[in-house]
């Protein structure tokens, strides 16, 4: 199960939607997919960390902010699941959305390791400039991994894939800003 996932993520992330024969596309895929969200949580905690070890921590406190990191972690993914079954159904693909969601999840891992690793060098001393286009090169990345997977599981047009990533990123932002309202930072 897991190690399909992630073959399969690997294969998405190099634009083959042959990646998707790979995700079991029902309801129970669906469930067993959030492990990557498990597997995602070390390159999660250490993105948090390293961001912390820039500003000096959450004003707060570092349990407070800890907790209230992990809180908004687990609605980020869960509420973008829920939130984006409305839109598949707007879009007429109902019936595609589970194995949609399952590789949706198990791609997360691609791009959380992607962002990890193009974060580290600039932790290390890169120079700016360079350390701020591998950010953004990552960003870009992960922005177009989350297009195509919308657009190859869902079988839809890629204005109607932007608008997945489009709420992925309203999600974010959102539960962002109040996890950091919350944590003091």
């Amino acid at each position: 199960m897991i190690e399909a996932g992630l073959r399969s993520a690997l294969l998405l992330a190099r634009g083959r939607t042959d990646g998707l024969l790979l995700i079991e596309g029902s309801s129970a895929g669906v469930g067993r997919s959030f492990w990557a969200a498990a597997i995602c949580l070390p390159a999660f905690l250490a993105l948090r960390f390293l961001a912390w070890s820039e500003n000096g921590g959450p004003d707060l406190g570092l349990l407070r902010g800890l907790v209230t990191e992990l809180i908004g972690y687990a609605c980020a993914w869960v509420g973008f699941a829920l939130l984006s079954l409305p839109l598949a159904e707007v879009a007429g693909r109902r019936m595609e959305w589970p194995r949609f969601i399952a590789a949706w999840n198990w791609t997360n891992v691609v791009q959380y390791l992607v962002i990890l690793a193009l974060t580290v060098p600039a932790e290390l001393g890169l120079p700016p400039l360079l350390a701020h286009g591998l950010g953004l090169a990552g960003i870009g990345y992960a922005l177009w991994l989350e297009w195509f997977v919308a657009r190859s599981a869902l079988r839809i047009l890629g204005g109607m894939a932007t608008a997945f990533v489009v709420l992925d990123l309203a999600l974010g932002l959102t539960i962002g800003g109040v996890v950091g309202r919350l944590s003091g930072g």
